[in-house]
């Protein structure tokens, strides 16, 4: 009626019992596997690091994409507001030129000997100066700076969101 080993049946077949011997063995190393894993904790916190490292490589690389696209976009901005101004400036320079001609007191100020005492002093050189420095570099330094420190501002600003 029963055997040894108390089941209903004849003889186990051995082929089977190995199969299954074998296949626990693999399931418990693998259950055993898993264990070691979640033991070690070194290796867990390096995993975390490496993970929030990731995110705050993109998030800084995000963010300088932006910070890039923002400075670009003031900077286009101030050189166009730079050319604007110059170009009504050329334009009141003329109109006003054109005003001293019509009145004729370019010639009153030749007769009196005033141009040549501004000419003496300088003046005219140092205009002469500021308007070809203006035409090799219609940046000016001031929008140059605003736009540096827009920059610095947004990246405090990220570092902060991040702590």
């Amino acid at each position: 009626m029963s055997d040894k080993n108390g089941s209903a049946g004849g003889k186990p077949d051995v082929a089977a019992l190995r199969e299954d011997i074998k296949q626990t063995r693999a399931e418990l190393g693998e259950t055993v596997q898993a264990l070691a894993a979640k033991a070690d904790v070194k290796a867990r916190a390096k995993e975390q690091v490496e993970l929030t490292k990731q995110k705050a490589k993109a998030q800084v690389h995000d963010a300088t994409g932006k910070v890039r696209e923002a400075a670009a976009a003031a900077v286009g901005a101030a050189s166009e507001k730079v050319r604007t101004a110059k170009a009504q400036a050329g334009d009141k320079v003329a109109l006003a030129g054109d005003k001293v001609k019509e009145s004729g007191a370019l010639d009153k100020v030749k007769e009196s000997g005033v141009l040549d005492k501004v000419k003496d002093t300088g003046v005219l050189d140092k205009a002469q100066d500021a308007r070809a420095q203006v035409q090799r570099n219609p940046i000016p330094f001031a929008a140059v700076l605003a736009a540096g420190v827009a920059l610095v501002g947004i990246i405090l600003i990220v570092r902060g969101r991040r702590k």
